[in-house]
């Protein structure tokens, strides 16, 4: 090869070597987001939610563990119910009572009602005693004068005719006692049945409080801490288990005021988590904060860190939570990407990608 050849080949390689840096800073150099799309530093939260106790009480048994997944439904923990099942057996031995109670006091009024049935056929009876000595004193009086019957006899008459009219004013007066002690004994029955009453409703609140002693999940979701431990004694509304409902699973994330006034109700987002970032999770946003606040420490950046952000949070889609539910987990680090404008179409990199 000649000298002048053998001269050109630093250079070519020189040149070659500033060709591949080039193409690739072209290649690995990050993609700026279009005009339309921002995006924003988050984590990925869930709602949580408190599994405590209703009543007072003993811990008996936890049947699950942390990070265990439980379904809607599901018996978490149990406590011990000795005490209420004592009251309860307490409450059905009073409402026992309480039907005897009932019974007692409707026996009671079929016997008053006989005696008032008594009460009016004396009536009726002294009724004719009284007609009978009427129509005697009547024939004494024509009698009498004329020396047909003695005078004693006319005295006699008008005696047995006070008597029976006195006879049936004390009969009537026994019919009026057995209307009022019928109603005497009809007010017992309702209270009777008003214990009744009472003693069901004893049974009922103790039996709810024996249902709420079985804790179980009100929906799907993931174990995330056991507050407590069998054995424990806790008063009313302690906590027992903490769990995260998948079926709430959203991302934080803090836009700036110039983009977060422009973001929409259910307006599309995607995200993308450092722990997986090959794949690309859709969502939506559901909440944009009204009021601005600083940056928190745990997505602030050296730019951002003295500016007023806007909270937003971007709901992920239930069928995909659904779908990945053993996955889920919060407090993954991530970015989210909310497209302002729905007419800018999403670059390629945020085509929603899910695992297989």
């Amino acid at each position: 090869m000649r000298p002048g050849r053998r001269s050109l080949l630093p250079i070519a390689a020189i040149a070659l070597g500033l060709l591949a840096a080039f193409l690739g800073w072209e290649w690995f150099k990050p993609t700026a987001l279009p005009v339309g799309i921002a995006g924003g530093n988050g984590r990925i939260e869930a709602v949580e939610i408190d599994i405590a106790t209703k009543t007072p009480g003993r811990v008996k048994d936890i049947l699950v563990h942390e990070g265990a997944f439980v379904r809607a439904g599901q018996i978490l923990a149990t406590m011990d119910t000795a005490v209420l099942d004592a009251q309860r057996r307490e409450a059905v031995a009073q409402l026992r009572r309480a039907l005897v109670g009932v019974q007692t006091a409707a026996s009671r009024v079929r016997q008053r009602e006989a005696e008032k049935t008594a009460a009016v056929a004396v009536v009726d009876q002294r009724l004719a005693e009284l007609d009978a000595a009427s129509r005697h004193l009547a024939r004494s009086a024509q009698l009498a004068p004329g020396g047909t019957i003695p005078v004693q006899r006319l005295d006699d008459d008008r005696a047995r005719f006070a008597q029976a009219k006195a006879a049936v004013s004390a009969a009537q007066a026994q019919v009026a006692a057995a209307e009022a002690a019928i109603g005497a004994a009809r007010s017992q029955v309702i209270d009777a049945e008003a214990a009744v009453d009472v003693a069901r409703a004893t049974i009922e609140r103790i039996q709810a409080d024996i249902d709420d002693s079985v804790l179980r999940s009100p929906r799907d979701g993931r174990v995330q801490y056991r507050v407590a431990e069998p054995g424990e004694v806790l008063a009313a509304g302690g906590r027992v288990l903490n769990l995260i409902d998948l079926g709430d699973v959203y991302m934080t994330f803090f836009l700036p005021t110039a983009e977060a006034g422009r973001v929409a109700l259910g307006a599309e987002v995607r995200i993308v988590l450092d722990a997986a970032p090959q794949y690309v999770i859709p969502a939506k946003v559901s909440f944009v904060a009204d009021v601005s606040q600083f940056t928190p420490k745990t997505v602030e950046t050296a730019q951002e860190r003295q500016k007023l952000m806007f909270r937003v949070k971007a709901q992920i889609a239930p069928d995909v939570l659904r779908h990945y539910v053993t996955q889920v987990k919060t407090g993954l680090p991530g970015m989210a990407y909310v497209r302002l404008d729905p007419r800018v179409p999403w670059p390629a990199a945020l085509l929603v990608k899910l695992p297989e």
